[in-house]
């Protein structure tokens, strides 16, 4: 075996992943750290992973190839310890390389609108096509930072002048059209999960509105579509996210944001930082979702949609919540519920955050007080979720499951399984990986009960669902 610090042998020379081992070096991380940092981000992802030292010395020695998969966990533990964006291909992992080129320039915020077009429509073309293939693409924290220094430069830029209160509403027949339809798809987001509406946002997005931007329209319709693009790349990864496909929810929120310097709609830029900011705190990287929930605050604060800032302000207290920074959180809740009291109502909203009220909050908070371990105000506020929102389904599943963990947080473990199989029910009708790793949250929070009867019946019937992280 050869370890850091040691040369290999004459007959491991000729095979020695060389790059991986000048990372690992120049990181100044032991075999051990990297396995238990892949391990971490493999868990996050729902996948329960055993790697150690050895197998790392084994991928070093060349004598293993990574799954394609792995590789890119490998390479996102490299980039958070160097602060630095590391690719698979980088550390000569040629298993995840098939599709390099889009998997790489997705991530990248690029001021040439025609690249970004071009990039957009690639990757949800070969998202169509290659589903499983580019499904274990990760999310890769360390590319967070490049879009959003980007985006804020060019909102700063713009701050000088007067910007509208809300952007402006085209009367335009086809950007109706376009409308309308996004219109259609956010319902049946709302109602059935991202999973059984995603490959139809896709291929709209990719066959009907990129073809109208790449060949130009009229001054009249450009910043309405250009938004409309924007909201559709934006939809594309909420629904990725929900389908489990976190790098591929990154990437279509990172080329969405840059379409949103091209419509001017600060208040949909605001909301895609916020789905970052989610998405980052969700997947372990809670520092991420509070600079993201930040960001997004400084860019809607100008806006005119106090739905859009609550959002933000709630995510930003998701992201400390996750950390355990209780009086930050507490503060992000209350200005949440500050500025919501400030609506002027839906109908004066932007059309992009009219699905948000109370009820949105008390979700969120409810998940807040969850990880700060506030069981009682955890339950006060998923019982309201619970309670109030009978038709969109997801959101019942998640309180549900969230309302489960604050019941075994009291040790109403009766109360607790009811409600978890309540929420497993609810699920046969939604297709999320939001809805089914809240549930896994509940399920790993059981070990201590494994032994009681009641709870391996619940862990056997939920194994279907939640798969080996039960």
């Amino acid at each position: 075996m050869v370890s850091k610090g040691q040369a290999p042998d004459a007959g491991e020379a000729s095979t020695r992943n060389v790059e991986l081992a000048a990372a690992l070096h120049e990181a100044g991380c032991t075999y051990e750290t990297l396995a238990t940092h892949v391990n971490r981000l493999a868990r996050h992802r729902g996948q329960v992973t055993k790697y150690d030292k050895g197998t790392v010395s084994r991928w070093v020695a060349g004598t293993v190839m990574p799954r394609a998969d792995t590789a890119w966990f490998i390479a996102e533990a490299l980039s958070e310890r160097l602060g630095r964006a590391v690719q698979p291909q980088d550390l000569d992992f040629t298993t995840a390389d098939e599709c390099a080129p889009v998997v790489i320039r997705s991530l990248l915020y690029r001021e040439n609108l025609s690249e970004t077009l071009h990039t957009l429509s690639e990757l949800s073309s070969e998202d169509v096509s290659r589903r499983a293939l580019l499904g274990a693409v990760p999310f890769v924290s360390s590319a967070l930072l490049a879009p959003q220094r980007s985006w804020l430069l060019w909102a700063w830029e713009q701050a000088e002048s007067e910007a509208p209160a809300l952007a402006a509403v085209s009367t335009s027949e086809r950007v109706g059209k376009v409308y309308a339809t996004i219109s259609m798809f956010d319902q049946m987001d709302n109602a059935y999960g991202g999973g059984g509406v995603r490959t139809s946002i896709l291929t709209f997005l990719n066959l009907e509105v990129l073809p109208l931007l790449r060949r130009g329209v009229r001054s009249a319709e450009r910043a309405p579509l250009f938004t409309a693009a924007a909201k559709l790349g934006a939809t594309a990864g909420w629904s990725s996210y929900d389908c489990g496909e976190y790098g591929l929810a990154q990437r279509y929120m990172v080329q969405a944001l840059r379409l949103c310097q091209e419509g001017g709609d600060l208040v949909l830029a605001g909301q895609i930082l916020a789905g970052l900011s989610h998405l980052a705190t969700n997947l372990g990287h809670p520092e991420d979702g509070v600079y993201l929930a930040r960001a997004g605050l400084q860019t809607a604060k100008r806006a005119g949609s106090p739905l859009g800032l609550m959002r933000l302000h709630a995510m930003l207290a998701r992201g400390h919540a996750a950390q355990q920074q209780g009086d930050e959180a507490h503060r992000a809740l209350g200005a949440a519920a500050a500025v919501l009291e400030r609506s002027p109502g839906v109908e004066q909203e932007s059309v992009w955050v009219r699905y948000l009220d109370h009820h949105y909050l008390e979700a969120e908070a409810a998940c807040a007080y969850r990880d700060l371990g506030q069981a009682h105000r955890a339950e006060q506020m998923a019982a309201e979720s619970v309670r109030a929102n009978p038709d969109r389904r997801r959101r019942q599943a998640i309180s549900r499951s969230v309302l489960a963990t604050a019941y075994l947080q009291q040790n109403r473990l009766d109360e607790a399984l009811a409600t978890a199989h309540a929420a497993l029910g609810s699920l046969e009708s939604v297709r999320s990986q939001r809805s089914v790793q809240a549930l896994r949250d509940f399920g790993a929070r059981l070990q201590a009960w494994r032994k009681e009867p009641a709870v391996r019946h619940f862990l056997h019937t939920a194994k279907p669902v939640l798969g080996r992280a039960s």
